[in-house]
């Protein structure tokens, strides 16, 4: 008898559900809803908030899709797990009801709130106890709500980020994991707890915080009535949750020291696994507990986002390119060669960039010639300036000690072009492998690791498709690394 796994990824845009043959691995149904993105409430600028029902309810309709495709009989899905956006701040009472709409990860309203208690916590605390400012994580965003909403913090009994709702909602268990605390910096990885300090400090309430489950292992079961409104079976528990980036991790396989799993759509991210507790000393990277993390097997996730990346390709391809695709925009920058002629492009015109210290220094076309340099080239030091970036990101990790030698990523987006894949592994010096996964697809392995069906995370991706692998090639080094010298420099003398 087969059994099956079922995942969900909890967006900002759209609720997938996947369910995976736990045996094979290979994805039985998979669907997102809506189809159109979920609205996001911004009632001034730079709010963003989302109501937790319109999650739930696109769950349900992404999940009745995929019973409806897979046709399997409920008792042989055997577990669950749940992946989800980071950061955001779900308020509820004690009757578990929601007291006001989520405050969502890319709300900023709670910046002032962080760097208030960056500044009195002080940065030596708050580095190396927290490993993070609280810049505008969920604690500063808790710390707005009590000062400024002081009825509805009167009236919460616990707080959540979104992946613990829609656990609570289908276990009717309130709980978290130390994943969880982390990014939401209430995590002391000196003391190995909750962070007293940061509870004093904002003047919460001890107990606002749920109890805490491993991210791998029986976080609650799933309730009679909640089984019955979904058409699952009652007690299939829920074993895994972890946020999108971490998440996205462990969904391509990514549980150890030097490792790397990077995505490089609009923007870019770079998650790399550390194993020694560090930090950034100019908070341009965030570290948290990565899903496999322990106090005894240390696994820290260091997150890097690059606002500046796949949208200036995109944005080529609009304003430059013609009315050709990016298939034959990448075969177009292959014709130029390495370095683009001495063409560089700084491609960070997407606002400021947290990796630049918050600086916005906008993107720029430098040291064009006319009589020499054509659209291929333009197009080539495009994609060029994009894994730069990455590699000048990269850079900041390792001089936190992590040693980068492969760099996972799934086959979509920039990683769709042999040219910046290429470029990517030899200015990094790291390997890079391709594979057929996703979100929801990681959290249904992630949930066969917890209820023990998979022995171990080795025997979970066992199956894990391998599209392709990208290596250094040592007979280009010194050309790579020329251009990106060059460009490197042309970006610090833009800094000073």
């Amino acid at each position: 008898m087969s059994m099956y796994l079922l995942g969900f990824d909890i967006g900002s845009s759209s609720v997938k559900a996947a369910m995976i043959e736990a045996g094979t691995g290979k994805c039985a149904a998979s669907d997102f809803f809506p189809k159109i993105e979920m609205p996001i409430i911004a009632a001034q600028a730079g709010w963003a908030e989302q109501n937790p029902d319109e999650w739930w309810d696109n769950l349900k309709l992404a999940l009745k899709s995929v019973l409806a495709q897979a046709k399997v009989a409920k008792e042989d899905i055997k577990a669950i797990g749940i992946s989800y956006q980071m950061h955001g701040l779900v308020l509820t009472d004690k009757q578990k009801k929601v007291l006001r709409p989520s405050i969502i990860w890319c709300d900023s309203r709670a910046v002032p709130y962080g760097e208030k208690a960056f500044n009195e916590i002080g940065k030596e605390y708050s580095l190396t106890h927290l490993l993070n400012s609280p810049g505008n994580f969920t604690a500063a965003k808790l710390a707005w709500v009590k000062e400024n909403e002081p009825d509805i913090y009167s009236q919460t009994d616990k707080i959540m980020l979104p992946g613990d709702y829609i656990a609570m909602r289908l276990t009717d268990v309130a709980a978290t994991t130390v994943e969880g605390l982390s990014e939401g910096i209430f995590w002391d990885f000196k003391n190995n707890k909750i962070s007293d300090k940061i509870l004093n400090y904002f003047g919460f309430k001890s107990d606002i915080l749920p109890n805490t489950v491993p991210t791998f292992g029986i976080q609650g079961l799933l309730s009679k009535y909640v089984a019955e409104e979904l058409g699952l079976a009652e007690g299939t528990p829920v074993c895994y949750r972890a946020g999108d980036q971490p998440n996205n991790a462990l969904s391509l396989n990514v549980f150890n020291a030097g490792e790397i799993a990077a995505t490089a759509g609009t923007s870019g991210v770079v998650y790399g696994v550390l194993g020694q507790v560090n930090y950034d000393t100019l908070s341009r990277v965030n570290t948290f507990a990565h899903v496999n993390h322990t106090s005894g097997n240390i696994r820290l996730g260091v997150l890097l986002c690059i606002n500046g990346t796949g949208i200036l390709n995109s944005w080529l391809k609009k304003n430059i390119a013609g009315n050709i695709s990016y298939d034959e925009m990448n075969k177009l920058a292959s014709q130029s060669p390495i370095g683009s002629k001495g063409l560089s492009i700084i491609p960070f015109g997407n606002g400021a960039e947290r990796m630049l210290q918050n600086k916005e220094i906008n993107c720029s076309v430098n040291d064009i010639n006319f009589n020499i340099h054509s659209q291929a080239d333009l197009l080539r030091a495009a994609q060029e300036g994009i894994a730069f970036s990455f590699q000048y990101g990269m850079e900041i990790m390792k001089d936190m000690g992590m040693d980068i030698s492969v760099i996972r990523a799934g086959n979509a987006n920039m990683f769709l072009s042999s040219l910046f894949r290429q470029t990517l592994a030899n200015i990094s010096g790291a390997t890079i492998e391709l594979y057929d996964t996703d979100g929801a697809v990681g959290a249904a392995r992630g949930a066969g690791i917890g209820s023990k069906i998979y022995k171990s995370p080795a025997e979970a991706f066992a199956t894990l498709n391998k599209i392709a692998v990208i290596s250094p090639q040592s007979e280009h080094k010194q050309e790579y690394e020329q251009a990106y010298f060059l460009w490197r420099d042309i970006l610090k003398q833009k800094l000073e």
